[in-house]
């Protein structure tokens, strides 16, 4: 003969509410350290900061995203002013603030 006869294959037995519970464990265990490794860290770090910006005030030393540093002359609306030499004031917005400085800093660096 040619043609072998095919034959049908038996049902795979049916699986228990247990076994699909254990199929779906490991996907919700990187789900969970996702979240406490990447994702809870960094929304407390972007609230931690919306706080500082919010909290910026005349006389505050601060260093911008772009590697400025500055002491903050004046708060309005979305920007501060910021005096990064003798005479010289920057209109920068609020959300280019990276870092809070601690009071000094920049009397500090003037010395050197």
């Amino acid at each position: 003969m040619l043609i072998s006869e095919a034959y049908a294959q038996a049902a795979a037995p049916a699986q228990s509410a247990g076994a699909d519970l254990m199929s779906l464990l490991p996907l919700i265990a990187i789900f969970t350290v996702f979240y406490l490794l990447l994702i809870r860290p960094q929304t407390k770090r972007a609230k931690e900061q919306k706080l500082m910006i919010e909290a910026l005030q005349k006389g505050d030393e601060v260093v911008t995203t772009g590697g400025q540093l500055g002491r903050v002359v004046r708060v309005s609306g979305s920007y501060v002013i910021l005096q990064i030499a003798e005479n010289v004031q920057v209109p920068t917005l609020k959300s280019a603030v990276q870092t809070l400085l601690p009071k000094g800093t920049l009397s500090s660096l003037e010395k050197e």
